[in-house]
């Protein structure tokens, strides 16, 4: 598989702030499902700290999509759901901190009245699209 096809704003669309509308590759799909800011023992880490459970969150997603020959620049869409918009500024940051600016996937985000833990404020879903010949 070639890298995906990122398209930051397509002619008459505005440009995003950190994310491209339009993301395409082809290859075998890979869904990562919605990743919290949870431990191996499944442990809350940094309650009350929307950065340090960004940077959970990112390195969760980054063992999944390992778990399937993935790595961060085959990731083609992001969900973002947060418990406050104000907690948008430490995702980024924490994705900013993995993922290049011209590898930017789509993404969307969402705010939630909670998440299936009172003390989590962050989930991120991935969806990702990987060389099926890594995987023969």
């Amino acid at each position: 598989m070639t890298s995906p096809t990122r398209i930051l704003a397509p002619e008459g669309i505005a440009p995003g702030n950190g994310y491209s509308h339009v993301v395409w590759g082809t290859g075998r799909f890979v869904a990562i499902s919605g990743q919290c800011a949870l431990d191996e023992k499944g442990a809350v880490v940094g309650e009350g700290d929307a950065r340090a459970q960004a940077d959970q969150v990112f390195e969760n997603l980054r063992r999944c999509l390992a778990a399937a020959g993935a790595t961060f620049e085959d990731v083609v869409k992001l969900t973002y759901f947060v418990t406050d918009v104000a907690h948008l500024p430490a995702v980024r940051a924490a994705r900013d901190a993995v993922i290049s600016p011209d590898q930017l996937p789509a993404s969307s985000a969402v705010q939630v009245s909670a998440l299936f833990r009172p003390e989590l404020l962050v989930e991120i879903e991935a969806f990702a699209v990987t060389d099926p010949a890594d995987h023969a």
